[in-house]
């Protein structure tokens, strides 16, 4: 039973028709049906009065405003776009949370052109019978990795367990320890293993493995040997892992499948620029490797897709399997995928034009040349409002991959004379263009390597609009 106080609080709340004649629902009833913003109202009224009866509201003051606010609120997020665009000044160039890689211009002119037209996504124009969407992509894939078969699903996950699942369905898969590899989302190998309906068969130690260790688990339930690239981190010291080479040999001889996840998968070297130790998939493949799967939105620069690429004999199994229907992608990611892998076609065109490889090769002296020119353009728009400085730090590569690597890099510092760092942090967040950067010691950090020198108006811009909010 609602006490005195709470009853009277509940007649205060107004009536829906109150609400609706307000000027400020006015431009929301001309875009949407009125029952529509009738019926956001209806619950935001609701909500108030729950929160009465929970005695969470019923003493503070009910207005009119503060009600249409609430209602506002819940139409703008229904009318207004909820996936934006926003200026990574993070300094992380895979950021998982900002959608990973940037397309590259050709990637994104790629997928405006089948996106406003048909296309011939699953269609030979040369015979003009149905063919494979496959066929867009796989002789690129297996020109530039010298595999002799490929296909791509949604995700490199997808991809592991349809290996898993069409290849070792109740059979023995054999992995070492050190390789139970959890990825982003609580993912892990030995999940997905279970759920495709495989048996892990665990070896070796954390830090040691022989390949007396795989020997001795080869039995005739045995349907693979998996190794798992530990893209997302390292073991260091006392260690030992078996080589590539020496699996291939043994799953030969035993007449199954050796399959690698790489997990991250890169086709430009960065190794020669003198970046981390990934193995690049020509490598792989060059080692022997039955099959090989990786990502398409990590060191690659492309669409998010799990690329498989091996043996013809493995690739033709898992395009026969029913599951590949349901893990296939579609005309969008194949018209940016294609558009990536062309640019590989010319290894120095890949380091100038996708986005990805652009700014982990980004050199200490360019960034600190466009920190200078950043923190100039920001000083000059907010006047005396914020002490700027220039500091040397380091970028990542993010996305799982390459932990231990550090990119050199100069970021600008700010902070506000008049707000703590974490109201501005928050403020830039809200900007019409949101601006996420990353934040040390009291200070706002923003790495010029992952932003462009056309973003830096934009930025500006931000900064007015938080300075004054």
């Amino acid at each position: 039973m609602p006490t005195v106080e709470q009853q009277e609080a509940l007649r205060r709340l107004p009536a829906v028709h109150q609400l609706l004649d307000r000027k400020e629902l006015s431009p929301y009833l001309k875009r949407l049906p009125r029952e529509w913003v009738a019926q956001t109202v209806r619950d935001t009224l609701t909500m108030k009065r729950r929160e009465i009866l929970d005695n969470l509201s019923f003493r503070e003051e009910i207005t009119e405003s503060a009600l249409i606010a609430q209602a506002i609120k819940t139409l703008h997020h229904l009318t207004e776009p909820q996936l934006r665009p926003i200026l990574n000044a993070t300094g992380i160039v895979l950021h998982t949370n900002l959608g990973r890689a940037i397309l590259s211009e050709d990637a994104v002119k790629a997928v405006h052109q089948v996106a406003r037209s048909a296309s011939n996504l699953e269609f030979q124009l040369h015979e003009g019978i149905r063919g494979s969407r496959y066929d867009h992509v796989e002789a690129l894939l297996c020109r530039l990795t010298g595999a002799e078969a490929a296909m791509v699903v949604n995700n490199n996950a997808a991809a592991v367990f349809h290996i898993l699942q069409t290849l070792t369905k109740g059979k023995d898969v054999i992995l070492s320890r050190g390789q139970l590899v959890e990825i982003g989302g609580s993912f892990r190998i030995s999940e997905i293993m279970q759920e495709s309906g495989a048996r892990l068969v665990e070896v070796g130690t954390t830090n040691k493995t022989r390949i007396q260790d795989y020997e001795q688990a080869v039995t005739s339930e045995t349907g693979m040997v998996l190794k798992v690239h530990t893209s997302n981190f390292r073991i260091i010291g006392f260690t030992q892992e078996v080589p590539r080479e020496a699996l291939t040999a043994l799953a030969r001889n035993h007449g199954i499948p050796f399959y690698e996840d790489l997990g991250s998968g890169v086709l430009y070297d960065l190794k020669k620029h003198g970046i981390g130790k990934e193995p690049t998939v020509q490598e792989c493949i060059q080692a022997g490797v039955d099959l090989l799967s990786f990502s398409g939105d990590k060191l690659l620069g492309g669409p998010q897709a799990g690329i498989i690429v091996g043996k013809k004999e493995w690739l033709d199994r898992l395009k026969k399997n029913q599951l590949t229907r349901s893990l296939r992608v579609d005309k969008f990611t194949l018209a940016a995928l294609e558009a990536t892998l062309r640019h590989y076609l010319n290894p120095k065109e890949a380091a100038q034009k996708i986005p990805t490889l652009r700014q982990i090769l980004r050199k200490k002296t360019e960034l600190q040349e466009a920190a200078r020119q950043l923190a100039h353009t920001i000083q000059e728009t907010t006047k005396e409002k914020l002490q700027i400085e220039m500091v040397s730090s380091h970028s990542e590569v993010g996305g799982g991959s390459m932990p231990e690597v550090e990119l050199p890099t100069v970021c600008v510092a700010i902070r506000s004379h008049s707000i703590p760092v974490s109201q501005l942090v928050q403020r830039l967040r809200s900007a019409p263009k949101p601006v996420v950067g990353r934040t040390s010691q009291n200070w706002l950090l923003l790495d010029p390597r992952t932003l462009e020198e056309n973003d830096f108006p934009t930025i500006t811009e931000s900064f007015r609009y938080a300075l004054q909010t």
